[in-house]
């Protein structure tokens, strides 16, 4: 509170601490125009003012525009109160005229140039004093901010910098006329700038989506909601003035919704709002302002969610229009069946749950019907039990319905409800024979004679309706008066009866009787497995040769799952981790590696194999060690004589024995069938028709006489046979006057002796093929690839192109080793017929 008594125009009289209320003024008004305030709280008056004994009050308006935050101080002014009295009330004072500028005005965000000079204060009193022009005070020709400063000696206003008028909408300056010794002729002056508004800020929606729910099937017109944006920019100016409109939406096809171009209001444009078509839809909204919506106006764009609400316009419908089940007869509170049904409307809500109703053959209450919740499934139950004899099979119609009644949209036709048939077929129970009548009574008079038919009691099975193949018998006879006939039923006296014994009672006696009929059932055993049986290793003999490549060991295990794989391998014996390794490959087999310093041997190593469950078996697996290239050449000489004399031949083995004498002796038989012609001098060619069987090789075809070393003549007849170079020696098989002679150079062994007059020796022809024929069967035993089994005899439809070197094979003349250099040019399938021969 101040006392004072007046106050002159222009009288500094008191600051205020406005950063103590507000640490940013952006904007210091005064709600009293006799009083401007400062920005570093000052107070002066504009005005001469004479204070009564009222108080006089007025409030500073502080205001921070970018905190949007505001505060007021009250001041309050007291008179003085003076002890004296003065002979005058009232004191006449003539005041001159004010200095008094027109508002001055600045655009925003003007281009400049700067400084740009906006207004010039000159004072009335400039003709009698010379005066500096100041702002804030004498001496101060800035404003704190730096957008302003004054010329001391001209008055001229500048502005230094653009303005942001949504920062500072106006200005207010306090400008000083000042005499060079202080002096202060004029009041001060409160200046006002105001800032013109450039359209600088397009329009915001806050928030730019917004989300509104409308029911389907809504008609035209309805408000679906508002869409509201703000603009920094002067209000009531066109460059506030909104339009708005929609740009797009999705779907984009049918246009659904329209906007308000002043109000910015949603609404619905037809009829054709159906979530099961689309459940949402979204609309892109543009904002113009600036000459109500001109092209050149500022713009900015927001988007509208609008989902819509269901509501109950689709009726539901059942997936299948019949079903067929099956429930036993004397069947209660059971489910039999579910009906499913599909409604477009929303899963879940009220639209969607359904309720069932039996409309027919439910007459006599056996079914009822319930909703699965969780699925809207219908559930058929029976309530009361059927009975196969009577009724063997019921018809019921359904109708389903929603619980919630139907919403049909306008213009549109009511809604039909969906059926359904279901045939419940009733399944036969086995039931026991029934007696008809329950209770049956008869007269029998006393004194009967036993044995005396009194009586046929039947009984009669439900499912037939008749009484073949039941069996009767008594439980309980307490008169021991009565027998039943297990087959018939008959009813016969046992003993004479007599109605004054003294068990008797009410003189009747109650015979229990019982029925059964021919029922069988089946009783499956099932054997539960259990782990006896541990893995093997089924494959115990193998052979590595000096590549060293590790052997896949497999193992089985008799036993079903979970009493089998996987399986683990491991050494039964520590010795022999010092060459071998066993390495896991899958779940029933492992590698055996072997390592580089081992020597080659024999080696016999126990493997223990565990399955799935821990069950472990060993198994002696024999691995040799050889130094070959291919197992089957693993055999030497020892080796084939140890094996040799251990080797017990099979069945097989004999019957290919016999069978290769029996086949050589054929040949033999054929050859001097061919060439027995007795003296005739010239040579006979066999049909060489083969039909798929043996192809005798020297008696192909007839063909063009070939000069070679390796083919040698033979004597025909008496004729000899010519000379054929030296170190030659020839033996020959003659037969009725024809020779047959086999030959090998280097005075090699002949294979047949001679025979005379057609006959021959049998133990030369068993020298000759026996030695020849265990080689073959034993090398046959010994190969795993069955090689030297390819030069039996074979059938072939077509045995391929023909070699340059002519046919050879087992069966062949012996020639000499020095001559078989054409066998390297064979066909790749008959080099191991070649390299069998050579090392023969």
């Amino acid at each position: 509170c101040l006392y004072f008594g007046s106050l002159h125009c222009g009288l500094f009289f008191l600051t205020v601490n406005l950063k103590e209320c507000l640490k940013t003024s952006e904007l210091i008004t005064s709600s009293d125009p006799d009083f401007i305030v400062l920005e570093d709280g000052s107070v002066y008056t504009t005005d001469t003012v004479s204070l009564s004994t009222e108080k006089k009050t007025f409030t500073i308006l502080l205001k921070d525009i970018q905190e949007h935050e505001q505060k007021k101080i009250h001041v309050t002014l007291l008179a003085h109160q003076n002890k004296t009295r003065h002979t005058r009330d009232t004191v006449l004072k003539r005041s001159k005229r004010r200095w008094a500028p027109i508002p001055s005005t600045v655009m925003e965000n003007s281009l400049g140039p700067f400084p740009l000079q906006i207004q010039q204060m000159v004072s009335d009193t400039a003709q009698n004093y010379t005066i500096h022009y100041s702002i804030r005070g004498p001496g101060v020709d800035k404003d704190p901010r730096g957008l302003f400063y004054i010329e001391r000696e001209t008055g001229n206003l500048f502005v230094t910098a653009p303005i942001d008028r949504e920062q500072y909408p106006e200005f207010q300056i306090i400008c000083f006329a000042t005499t060079p010794d202080g002096y202060t002729p004029e009041i001060p002056l409160v200046h006002i700038i105001r800032v013109e508004d450039d359209n600088d800020n397009p329009p915001v929606f806050n928030p730019d989506t917004v989300t509104f729910c409308v029911p389907e099937n809504s008609r035209s017109g309805t408000a679906v909601g508002q869409m509201t944006a703000t603009d920094r920019d002067e209000i009531y100016t066109l460059h506030t003035t909104l339009k708005y409109r929609i740009v797009s939406q999705s779907p984009p096809a049918p246009r659904l919704f329209s906007i308000n171009q002043d109000t910015g209001v949603i609404t619905v444009a037809n009829l054709l709002l159906d979530r099961e078509l689309c459940v949402s839809h979204r609309a892109l909204l543009q904002l113009s302002r600036d000459m109500a919506g001109q092209p050149f106006g500022l713009c900015t764009t927001g988007t509208a969610s609008i989902e819509l609400k269901d509501v109950n316009d689709n009726a539901p419908y059942f997936t299948k229009k019949s079903y067929v089940t099956e429930v036993f007869e004397n069947t209660i509170d059971v489910e039999i069946l579910r009906m499913s049904v599909e409604d477009l409307d929303e899963r879940g809500s009220p639209s969607w749950f359904v309720v069932f109703i039996i409309t027919r053959g439910n007459e006599g209450g056996y079914f009822k019907i319930v909703t699965d919740e969780q699925t809207n499934e219908g559930v058929l139950c029976v309530v009361k039990g059927l009975d196969y004899e009577t009724t063997k099979e019921v018809h019921l119609d359904i109708v389903v319905n929603n619980a919630d009644p139907y919403a049909i949209a306008p213009n549109t036709r009511a809604l039909s409800t969906s059926t359904c048939t279901v045939v419940v077929k009733v399944k036969d129970i086995d039931e026991g024979p029934v007696f008809n009548p329950c209770v049956y009574i008869i007269n029998v008079n006393e004194c009967e004679k036993p044995q005396t038919l009194v009586g046929r009691y039947h009984a009669q099975d439900p499912e037939t309706g008749n009484s073949e193949g039941i069996r009767y018998g008594i439980l309980n006879d307490p008169c021991s008066w009565i027998s039943i006939d297990e087959i018939t039923g008959e009813l016969r006296t046992v003993r004479p009866l007599d109605r004054d014994a003294p068990d008797m009672r009410y003189n009747q006696c109650n015979v229990t009787v019982c029925a059964t009929d021919r029922s069988t059932g089946i009783v499956v055993v099932n054997l539960i497995d259990e782990n006896d049986n541990f893995p093997v290793i089924v494959k115990k003999d193998y052979i590595i040769c000096r590549d060293r490549k590790p052997l896949c060991i497999t193992a089985v295990d008799a036993d079903r799952p979970p009493h089998t794989t996987p399986f683990r391998f491991e050494f039964n014996d520590n010795r022999a981790e010092k060459y071998w390794r066993l390495i896991s490959h899958d779940e029933k087999s492992a590698y055996l590696q072997v390592t580089d310093d081992a020597p080659f041997d024999r080696y016999k190593i126990p493997i223990k194999v565990y399955d799935n469950r821990g069950h472990s078996g060993v198994t002696d697996i024999s691995v040799y060690l050889c130094d070959c290239t291919t197992p089957s050449d693993c055999i030497n000489g020892d080796q084939r004589a140890r094996l040799g004399s251990s080797i017990t031949l099979g069945i097989w083995a004999i019957i290919t024995m016999i069978g290769g004498s029996l086949l050589l002796l054929l040949i033999l038989i054929t050859l001097c069938a061919c060439w027995g012609g007795g003296a005739a001098a010239t040579k006979h060619v066999c049909d060489d028709s083969a039909h798929q069987n043996l192809i005798i090789s020297n008696t192909e075809a007839p063909g063009e006489e070939v000069m070679d070393q390796n083919i040698l003549p033979v004597q025909v007849g008496s004729v000899d046979a010519y000379d054929i170079g030296a170190g030659m020696s020839t033996s020959g098989v003659k037969t009725g006057g024809q020779s047959f002679e086999m030959v090998k150079k280097g005075g090699g062994h002949h294979a047949l002796e001679s025979v005379k007059d057609g006959e021959y020796s049998y133990s030369e022809w068993q020298n000759f093929t026996q030695p020849r024929l265990c080689e073959k069967v034993y090398l046959c035993g010994q190969d795993d690839e069955h090689k030297h089994s390819e030069d039996y005899v074979l059938s072939y439809n077509y045995e391929g192109r023909g070699s340059l070197a002519g046919s050879v094979g087992c069966c062949t003349d012996q020639q000499e080793e020095e001559a078989l250099d054409f066998l390297d040019h064979l066909e790749p399938k008959f080099r191991t017929l070649a390299e069998t021969c050579v090392k023969r």
